[in-house]
């Protein structure tokens, strides 16, 4: 079973970047549809940003359109979030998590509980 590590969180100012990192190990990443959650104190876990197992389909939340992308390096086991001009609502915990299926037609999987493998959580704040 795959284990997988965020890094790259930290504090920054609005209109700022930062791109997250999720390592993985314990299996190849390429057998899994991958995807980037937050969660701000005192509200549920929601999805930002999915992609499918080769990369060619990615999906975003409305609120971060535009201002993020989510990548994969199969060959490397990691996904990445490249989050530009940020805003303090960004603020929260962001989780990488798996899924060792594909995506259905023309979707994703957009809720926590339809993914099994979860990252410990890097902390983004973004100051105003």
């Amino acid at each position: 079973q795959v284990q997988l590590v965020e890094s790259g969180g930290g504090l920054v100012q609005a209109g700022g970047s930062l791109r997250l990192s999720c390592a993985a190990s314990g299996g190849s990443i390429s057998s899994y549809s991958m995807a980037w959650f937050r969660q701000a104190p005192g509200n549920e876990r929601d999805v930002v940003a999915a992609t499918s197992r080769s990369g060619t389909t990615l999906y975003y939340a409305d609120s971060v359109k535009g201002r993020f992308a989510i990548s994969r390096d199969n060959a490397g086991n990691r996904v990445y979030l490249q989050m530009n001009s940020l805003k303090p609502e960004d603020t929260g915990v962001y989780y990488c998590a798996a899924v060792e299926r594909t995506f259905y037609s023309g979707g994703y999987y957009s809720r926590p509980d339809q993914y099994n493998y979860w990252g410990q959580g890097t902390q983004v704040t973004v100051s105003s």
